[in-house]
């Protein structure tokens, strides 16, 4: 996996990004994973479930809640340490 870096330093592609390898097993570089464990943490951690359908219908909601919320999301993906780049 590769993570983008934008700012100094970066090759002369027309853009201001290089690549950087990720080290292996480091969720707090993937927004994705990010998203995920506000999800967790928020709206489905526990719960006692009946079903797979019942766990469907749980996630679906925790994504439409925090889809209505898009400052939230832009939140999520701004980490302060990473501003010092």
């Amino acid at each position: 996996m590769q993570a983008f870096i934008f700012g100094k330093g970066a090759p002369t592609f027309g853009c201001k990004c290089h690549s950087l390898a990720e080290a292996p097993k480091c969720p707090e570089l993937n927004p994705v994973e990010n998203v995920w464990q506000f999800l967790r943490d928020n709206w489905l951690s526990n719960l006692i479930l009946k079903s797979y359908d019942d766990l469907v219908d749980h996630c679906c909601e925790a994504w439409n809640k925090l889809v209505d919320q898009p400052w939230r999301i832009m939140s999520i993906g701004l980490r302060q340490w990473a501003h010092g780049f």
